[in-house]
């Protein structure tokens, strides 16, 4: 019941961490300031937390992953909330945000053809073409988004439009 009650918890957590995140990283490619930082912070830590709440039986890549995630979160909380994005630290809150995003994005892909029914039928091994060209597309996108926000995110300059 535990690990029933704490799955529903961490999913639901990372769902509002993912939407969180687009609306940062949206608000990096237009140089604004995303009112949805704070939750997007807050979930994505919550996320960590919880991932290190399940039963350990032995180090895994889903462990990996947090600890990596977790070496990456707080540079990241430092660049923003203590180094004020000064410097050098504007870059790695950005990069850093954009690369959590991603891997919460990973991690969703990965549970979907894991506990989807369809999506588990067409690649139930895992590394079949349909999850290798799903996790392909969506590490392309990142790094472009990671490359473009780090580009155009410039606190306290002026807007950006998409329009021309």
């Amino acid at each position: 019941m535990y690990v029933y009650a704490l799955t529903i918890i961490h999913t639901l957590i990372s769902l509002v961490a993912i939407a969180a995140g687009i609306a940062v990283v949206l608000g990096f490619l237009s140089n604004v300031t995303s009112r949805w930082t704070t939750l997007y912070v807050v979930t994505t830590g919550l996320t960590l937390i919880t991932s290190f709440m399940f039963p350990y039986n032995g180090f895994t890549p889903a462990i990996g992953v947090g600890i990596l995630c977790i070496l990456i979160f707080l540079p990241t909380l430092y660049a923003k909330y203590r180094a004020g994005l000064a410097g050098i630290w504007r870059p790695v809150y950005v990069a850093g945000s954009t690369a959590l995003l991603y891997f919460n994005c990973f991690v969703l892909i990965v549970q979907s053809f894991l506990k989807i029914p369809p999506l588990h039928a067409l690649a139930p091994a895992g590394n079949e073409p349909p999850f290798a060209i799903s996790q392909g597309i969506l590490l392309v996108v990142a790094i472009l988004l990671g490359v473009l926000s780090v580009r155009r995110f410039r606190p306290g300059g002026p807007a950006l439009t998409l329009a021309a």
